[in-house]
């Protein structure tokens, strides 16, 4: 039961901040939104900061990501699928990430620690392209880092402003997520089978 209130409450933290930002989120709002007494909230985490601080870490494991595999075999399926799953996740906390941007000048741990889950997504994204070259499925000499980065900031741009900017993403979101992938994977110099292999619905 313990483990229950605990995540009850790492949940509402996160939902709160996220409509809220630090300031708002009141621990009062929090227990409220958790379905808990204050008295319960402080007795599981003390402080409203500590609270927040670890709702961040804790969500940050909790997004929805494809681990990209160790022996790649279909760069194209292999990058739709993980940047699918990662376009989605992004979409969902959508909320939570404008909160992070919009509070950085005053709380930059805080953004910090919630940027700890895409940063190791990155990291696996950039070893995955790593041996993409190595074993000769991709080619060039582009360097992986800003590779994954150019990948993961199109999906990101896209999560983030095809509310703001719907007639500038006309696709829906899996079309579009397809033709970033299908460009991608041309760009790194992947042969042009694994490349038509994006194409899935």
């Amino acid at each position: 039961m313990t483990a229950d209130v605990r995540e009850q409450l790492l949940r509402a933290a996160l939902l709160v901040y996220a409509r809220f930002g630090t300031r708002g989120a009141t621990t009062r709002r929090i227990a409220e939104e958790a379905g808990v007494n204050e008295v319960t909230l402080f007795r599981h985490f003390g402080s409203k900061d500590a609270l927040i601080a670890e709702a961040l870490t804790w969500g940050a494991t909790q997004g929805l990501w494809k681990s990209l595999p160790d022996e790649p075999v279909d760069p194209a399926r292999e990058l739709y699928e993980f940047s699918r799953l990662h376009h989605q996740g992004l979409t969902e906390a959508r909320a939570l990430i404008r909160t992070c941007m919009s509070e950085f000048a005053e709380q930059p741990a805080a953004t910090r620690v919630a940027c700890d889950g895409p940063a190791r997504i990155a990291a696996d994204l950039e070893r995955y392209l790593e041996r993409l070259r190595a074993t000769g499925l991709a080619v060039g000499t582009w360097d992986p880092r800003s590779a994954a980065a150019m990948l993961m900031g199109t999906l990101f741009a896209d999560a983030m402003g095809r509310e703001f900017m719907p007639e500038h993403y006309t696709q829906s979101e899996a079309e579009a997520v397809q033709q970033y992938v299908s460009l991608f994977v041309r760009a790194i110099g992947c042969s042009t089978h694994s490349a038509a292999s994006a194409d899935v619905a």
